[in-house]
């Protein structure tokens, strides 16, 4: 418990702000390079849901163009994601503006990912769990999968580690991650930019599916 009240935000807030001030020159360069390949804005900027279900503004540098049909309509996320914009996110390059929502204290390093508003009505109580912690920027389901794996399971691996938060568990996390970002594996699902939206699960959540946006960037 003292572990999850004091030192792991504490510690959060240390290592996001020291990383920020070490990658000062790589934001700087990929924010340039969004600008010029992209245009503005640089990042990417959406209401995810957090601690005890409060909403807070989710921060990634952008990997979609804003093209538009002939009814000024978004293209599907496929079309509008750059082979720039699949390197951000292959080296999770994308994820440096988190840092910010960990400074701010709207994230952890080690936690669930965030996930979209719409989603709330249908997690059953037991999925609804994974925000009794803050998210964050990697966890134990992007270790064990990421995208790859089923929404169920993510869950599942979400409120093991809510019940079973610990310093050794995030060191372990934190490991597995530098592994999980250089083999690339589960960026997306097939057939699918990340992931598939979730629609619900059999165990008690509502079967009515959320009515996502093209440019969720839901990852």
């Amino acid at each position: 418990m003292l572990y999850r009240k004091l030192f792991k935000p504490l510690t959060d807030r240390l290592v996001a702000g020291a990383g920020l001030i070490a990658a000062l020159p790589i934001i700087l360069l990929l924010a340039a390079a969004i600008r010029v390949r992209m245009g503005s804005p640089v990042v990417f900027r959406q209401v995810r849901i957090g601690l005890d279900d409060k909403p807070f503004g989710f921060l990634k540098f952008r990997t979609m163009t804003q093209d538009r049909d002939s009814h000024g309509n978004l293209l599907p996320d496929e079309l509008r994601l750059t082979p720039f914009g699949r390197f951000l996110r292959a080296s999770s390059l994308d994820e440096i503006p988190q840092l910010f929502n960990v400074v701010m204290g709207e994230m952890s390093l080690i936690g669930p990912r965030p996930l979209l508003p719409q989603y709330l009505p249908l997690y059953s109580a037991f999925q609804r769990r994974r925000h009794q912690l803050k998210p964050g920027i990697s966890g134990l389901a992007q270790v064990k999968g990421r995208n790859a794996i089923s929404w169920e399971e993510k869950f599942e691996l979400d409120v093991y580690y809510v019940d079973h938060c610990s310093l050794k568990l995030d060191l372990r996390i934190w490991w597995l991650t530098v592994f999980a970002v250089i083999k690339r594996d589960g960026i997306s699902q097939r057939g699918h930019v990340t992931a598939s939206p979730f629609l619900g699960s059999k165990r008690g959540a509502s079967t009515a599916g959320p009515k996502i946006a093209a440019g969720a960037e839901n990852k």
